[in-house]
Formats: structure tokens, sequence, C-alpha cells
């Protein structure tokens, strides 16, 4: 039995779920941002064991709320440990650049605000600790050797982002899928992913083959009732988020498609030219709360399914 403990990784109104697998090279899944970096500090001193002893960093996707830490914590580690993501999402690590890259051609599309730009890079100065190149780089398939008979596999699930991986403790199926399973949303009410087919493919994967003992969610992701979802999911819990995700982006594309067929029409609406989607879906929340999944999410659709994908209105 391997022993994972989560951390407290804080970040204002956000709190990101990242976890210690106690091996004898001992590892970290995803890292929060700059400032996370102390409550995990203490976290790990709490049950008696080091950050600077940290042996793998795990990051399961790019986006900064779990990479923006991983810099601070390396340096931590003397720059022994092993600092791994995806190929797809890489130069979310290396730079900067690439996630004002993102913002700009994703939710930034949709949100009125003109300073909203220089806003994320802000916020992208003080919640990144650095930038830097990865020490593994995956494609999805790697098994990672944590010492003493203990593997984690490393499979991509593309969808939320495209560089998403799984980490499977293959001895006891626990695995770590950061923000790849949205159920209901979380603090925002709404779930956000880049490719909905990818998204759903993904899901159908880890339900139907890797079949989680436990499963750990990056955020407190919630049910349809919006309640949320405990931290260790056991295998019914996994079972639920997983379906519940599979349920709620099929009413969501139920909802979207007929709208883009017959074309988006821009109003005064917060929700911009998905006014109708918004209620349809009965969604009330603040779609322009970073990190704005509403708008991500509307941009996947738009992305991969309009008629025009480069039409804005």
């Amino acid at each position: 039995m391997v022993d994972i403990h989560p951390l407290v990784a804080p970040w204002g109104r956000f709190g990101l779920r990242s976890f210690f697998i106690d091996a004898p090279e001992p590892a970290i899944v995803d890292t929060g941002v700059t400032e996370s970096i102390d409550g995990m500090r203490a976290g790990l001193e709490a049950i008696g064991r080091r950050i600077e002893d940290v042996r793998w960093i795990l990051l399961t996707h790019g986006h900064i709320d779990h990479v923006g830490g991983a810099h601070a914590l390396w340096e931590l580690t003397g720059r022994k440990a092993e600092v791994v993501i995806h190929r797809a999402d890489a130069p979310m690590l290396r730079s900067r650049q690439a996630h004002v890259d993102e913002w700009r051609s994703g939710r930034g599309r949709w949100l009125t605000d003109p300073e909203g730009e220089a806003k994320e890079e802000v916020l992208l100065r003080a919640a990144i600790s650095g930038e830097m190149e990865p020490t593994v780089v995956l494609d999805g398939g790697e098994v990672l050797d944590l010492g003493d008979g203990i593997r984690v596999t490393a499979h991509s699930i593309p969808g939320h982002t495209a560089g998403a991986v799984a980490y499977v403790v293959d001895e006891t199926r626990d695995v770590f899928v950061g923000d790849a399973v949205q159920a209901y949303g979380a603090a925002s009410g709404f779930p956000g992913y880049e490719d909905p087919d990818r998204y759903r493919a993904s899901l159908e994967f880890l339900r139907d083959l890797v079949r989680p003992e436990r499963m750990y969610l990056g955020h407190p992701y919630r049910r349809a009732d919006g309640s949320p979802l405990p931290e260790v999911l056991d295998v019914t819990d996994a079972f639920d988020a997983l379906q519940g995700s599979l349920d709620n982006e099929a009413r969501i594309r139920a909802s979207v498609l007929p709208h883009l067929a017959s074309g988006l029409r821009e109003t005064d609406s917060p929700y911009a030219p998905f006014q109708l989607v918004a209620e349809e879906l009965g969604y009330t929340g603040d779609p322009t709360l970073e990190p704005a999944p509403f708008f991500t999410t509307m941009n996947a659709y738009v992305t991969h399914f309009s008629p025009d994908p480069g039409a804005d209105s």
C-alpha cells in the first residue's frame, strides 16, 4: 500500500488539491502557484516529511494553478527532483507568454475587459515562480519508478488541455487526474475544457479502461446537486464523477450546437453571444471570474464545431 497525503495549496478564492506520494523517491502531484509552496511545506512537516526530499514533481497539465509553483519547489529540492509534464503542455512550464497566448486565443476572445490581457500578465508574474525546462517530457504510456516497486504510469487524457495526464499508481490503481474530470464544475459552477470530443474520449477511457480504485481531483468539483465531491474518491464516487462529467458535457453540447448552427448573435449580456445557452443551462455564475471556464468551454465548441470557427459572432 502506498500512502498518499493531500496537501494545502491555497490561491486566492481557489484551493488546489495537491497530493504527496510517500514513496522511496517521494512525489508531489501538482504544485499550486508561487504562494502555495509555504502551505505545502507545512503540510509535509506535519506528517514528518521534508519538501527538500521530494524527487518527482508530477504535473497533470499546464495551467498556472498546477504548474506555477513548480520552479520554486524544484529549487527547494536542490534541483534534484524530476519535473514531469506532457509534451503538449510543456510550453506552459517554459514560458509565461504561453499562458498569455492561451488566454488570448481562448476565453480572452469573449471577455470584454479591454485591460484583460494586461491583467493576465500581472497575474502570471506573481503566480508563476519561474520559467523552466521540464526534466521529463511525456507522450503518454511512460512508467515512472518511484522506488521499492512503486511504479506510476502516465496516461495521456487530453480534453481539458491538450497535454492533460492521468498518473496511475499501478499497484493500487490510485489515479490523479488534475482537472481532466470536471463533473459539474468547481467554484465557478461550470466545467472548463478545450476540446469536447477529446474530453469525452478521455473520460470514457478513465471510466472503462483505467477504472480507478481511488481518484484524486485537482479541485473540489461538484455533483449535479451542487454538493462537493470528496477529497479522495472511492470506486463509486469515481464512477459517479466520470459519468457525471460525461452527462454534463452531453447536456452542454445539446444546448450549444443548435445555437452555433443558427449563428451566434451579440448581446448586452455578460454571457455575450452565449446568453441563450446560459439561460437554457440555468447557469447564473459570473462568467468573467478567472479562469472563466464558461467562456473557455464555449470557445471549445466554437473552435471545433462552428461552421466558421474564425467568426466571433
